[in-house]
């Protein structure tokens, strides 16, 4: 735990302090942030940083040890009222701090607080604001090393992909159809030859199955891909190192040479819109302005509406990105949440606008980074569909 960087963030943004609590280690992000292991964990326990003085720890009886390898003075309780009581103690002097909280659960990610205990802390006059742009402070900017080895998973599975593509088309050549799921095994399976781990996926989607956005091929559900036929790939890894970040990414390939005007119209707007982000980020950051997710979003969207594709957009335009493919930084959010998070240098998410029809579905997903000068795409950035068969 770096308690000097975050009393300094606490009075940045102009908050009292930051009250952990956990039960049954239902909020691993105060595990993470506080570096704690979690262990077992039967009761209740409380970790108060005030924004200035010495942090305080509130724990029962029963395992009254639980906190000890983090500064502060122990407060311990047995009986319920002794609890809220001492809740009461350890806020008296806050009227504004922050917990693992978002307002109508607009920030999902980061309400790991139930109701109730946000009702007790509320009831000793204590005002409660989201820890979501502290969480994002300490969770989703990444070090030098972790750049460097995003960097590198990029390249892999950029190249993955790209064999990915190539394997349709020379099957398709030899034998005239290849089947979803023997695509998706040969890119686990070069995730694994080379390096990288991936938790699910990827999605490999054919014609219509690629107007599913969460489409994944199984033994059962497989459909086959022959000529003629529209292909999107998605598909996300991460080194097998500790603290590597994913790398996430979609293209769309088309199995002939004469693309079907309709697609191609599509793949125009849905890629117009992701390069709209891009240069969006890069005019905010040059005039030194201060964007939230949410706006971002909104140019995406707005590009696709005013081309009459706005009700078929059906997701968010992107996620944060770390060591988990969704972080815990700012989503490029206005549709599903209202995420207010500002844009941070050192943070990545992805762009990746989508338009979903009956007979097929267009997604181009980059992963974009941020530093103090620009917004980057961080691999190789799809121009034109993919012509898998000449």
């Amino acid at each position: 735990m770096d308690l000097t960087s975050i009393q300094q963030q606490l009075r940045d943004q102009h908050l009292d302090g930051w009250l952990f609590f956990d039960h049954h280690i239902r909020d691993r992000i105060a595990y993470r942030i506080l570096g704690l292991e979690p262990g077992h964990v039967s009761r209740r326990w409380y970790y108060w940083i005030p924004a200035e003085g010495s942090p305080q720890k509130l724990v029962h009886r029963i395992e009254s040890g639980k906190l000890d390898t983090l500064p502060g003075d122990k407060l311990e309780y047995s009986s319920w009222q002794e609890q809220q009581r001492l809740v009461g103690e350890l806020v008296s002097d806050a009227k504004c701090i922050a917990m693992q909280y978002s307002e109508n659960c607009m920030i999902p990610y980061i309400s790991m607080v139930d109701g109730g205990t946000i009702e007790l802390v509320r009831s000793t006059g204590t005002e409660i604001r989201s820890s979501a742009g502290l969480v994002q402070y300490f969770e989703a900017r990444w070090s030098n090393e972790q750049y460097g080895m995003h960097l590198e998973a990029g390249n892999i599975v950029d190249q993955i992909r790209a064999d990915a593509f190539e394997l349709i088309g020379k099957t398709l050549r030899s034998a005239g159809e290849i089947g979803e799921i023997v695509v998706a095994d040969f890119i686990r399976e070069q995730f694994k030859a080379r390096g990288l781990i991936s938790a699910d996926g990827p999605i490999v989607g054919v014609n219509a199955n690629s107007g599913d956005p969460h489409y994944v091929p199984t033994a059962q559900n497989s459909s086959t891909i022959k000529k003629g036929d529209f292909v999107l790939i998605d598909l996300w890894a991460k080194l097998n190192q500790p603290n590597a970040v994913y790398y996430d990414v979609t293209w769309t390939g088309f199995c002939g040479t004469a693309i079907p005007p309709k697609i191609q119209e599509v793949f125009d707007v849905v890629t117009g819109s992701r390069d709209a982000a891009l240069t969006f980020l890069n005019s905010a950051i040059e005039a030194n302005d201060n964007i939230a997710g949410f706006e971002v979003d909104d140019v995406v969207r707005s590009y696709i509406t005013d081309r009459g594709y706005g009700d078929a957009f059906v997701h968010r335009t992107g996620h944060s990105i770390g060591e988990e493919v969704h972080g815990n930084g700012a989503n490029i959010d206005n549709l599903e949440t209202h995420d207010t998070r500002a844009i941070i240098p050192g943070t990545c998410f992805s762009i990746e606008p989508g338009v979903y029809l009956q007979d097929f579905g267009v997604r181009s997903e980059i992963d974009c980074y941020v530093s103090d000068t620009e917004a980057r795409a961080t691999g190789e950035v799809q121009k034109e569909i993919v012509r898998i068969i000449e």
